[in-house]
């Protein structure tokens, strides 16, 4: 069977204040084309479809417009809610769009039931494995203690494989945060390792597919492989980095799989550039959304603007790095109200150029002080 691995979507997200929705709609046709070429079996969509629980408008129409392209392509998908969508809201429908081989669970299930597929050479059954907080779950383990995420998952994944006969094929579809996995700041973080999710839980899948970190990585152990495909784009500029696109995988007779990382390009990229303000403005023009880390010891008055008005049309941070490296190594500039105005002023030059106020800069600051106190 071959199957394409997606997740994190986040539709309807921005970034520092900019909205990416014309890039969402553009890398999902892009996906769209790809489903074309690689001719998958089947669609997993592993969480994080909206970026909010209550979405835009606008993001609920493009989800529903991409959702009836690939069902008229007669492809089953198989999808969970993650932690930023609003299970309760997405699960509307759910029952009905199964019928359309659209398979969605967003909560957890008293008996977790399992999707069957079927390919040349017989079954293949898939849990799908909701985002939930343990506390939904816990009276069902020990009304009398608190679990954590680890605890409650290995619960829920042995009830699920309760109902798959030995020696089938499986794949799971999980969304959360496997110990180990490296995080970007775009996530939204879970707070200390009661969070962590053993990956030795999935040893009995084939494959698991996962969703909640944005880098495609893979924990693959003694026969078993658990993967995070990574969000369709960058979500922040750590992810500056990361490869985004989408994984197709490959499952035989036998159970043996493989999978490879396909990259989907951008409208435009999330990049960070470095040098002087002077460097930069002279850069070749660039649509791609742009942070730009300004090396120049003095700051530049409307620096974002004249950059955008120069070259980056779609810059949206900008980094006096060292001015902030002085800043992190240096005390807070602290207020001495035991010395002169003047000496004051001296202090806040030297923190923010990193030179001493002397000379001519020095007379001139003194003679304008004393004129303004006439």
């Amino acid at each position: 069977m071959r199957i394409i691995h997606t997740a994190d979507w986040h539709l309807g997200k921005s970034l520092k204040n900019q909205s990416l929705l014309d890039d969402q709609n553009y890398i999902l046709q892009e996906f769209l084309k790809l489903i074309n070429i690689e001719k998958p079996d089947a669609i997993i969509i592993a969480g994080d479809i909206y970026d909010r629980s209550i979405p835009p408008v606008d993001a609920v129409n493009l989800f529903d417009e991409i959702i009836f392209k690939i069902i008229e392509k007669k492809i089953p998908i198989l999808c969970i809610s993650g932690n930023h969508d609003g299970a309760a809201r997405l699960n509307f429908g759910s029952r009905i769009f199964a019928r359309s081989n659209f398979f969605i669970e967003t909560l957890p299930n008293e008996n977790p039931k399992n999707v069957v597929l079927n390919d040349k050479f017989g079954e293949i059954y898939f849990s799908l494995i909701p985002f939930f907080e343990p506390v939904e779950i816990e009276k069902k383990i020990d009304a009398e203690r608190k679990i954590d995420a680890d605890t409650a998952n290995k619960f829920y994944i042995a009830e699920a494989r309760k109902n798959i006969p030995a020696g089938k094929r499986s794949v799971a579809v999980a969304h959360l945060f496997v110990t180990g996995g490296a995080v970007s700041e775009s996530e939204r973080k879970f707070v200390g390792a009661v969070e962590n999710v053993s990956a030795a839980n999935f040893s009995d899948y084939n494959y698991t597919a996962l969703g909640h970190l944005h880098k495609p990585q893979t924990m693959k152990k003694n026969g078993y492989i658990v993967r995070y495909s990574g969000s369709l784009l960058k979500y922040s500029f750590d992810e500056v980095n990361y490869d985004k696109g989408v994984t197709v995988v490959e499952i035989d007779g036998e159970g043996e799989t493989t999978f490879e990382h396909i990259n989907l390009k951008p409208r435009r990229d999330v990049r960070i550039v470095e040098g002087t303000f002077d460097e930069l403005r002279k850069s070749v023009r660039s649509e791609d959304y742009i942070q730009a880390n300004l090396t120049d010891k003095n700051h530049v008055l409307n620096a974002m603007d004249k950059l955008r008005n120069a070259a980056f049309p779609n810059i949206l941070s900008i980094k006096f790095v060292n001015l902030e490296k002085e800043m992190i190594n240096s005390n807070a500039l602290a207020l001495r109200e035991e010395v002169s105005t003047l000496e004051q002023f001296a202090d806040f030059f030297e923190y923010s150029t990193g030179e001493k106020l002397e000379g001519d800069y020095r007379s001139a600051m003194e003679k304008f002080l004393s004129e303004i106190k006439g």
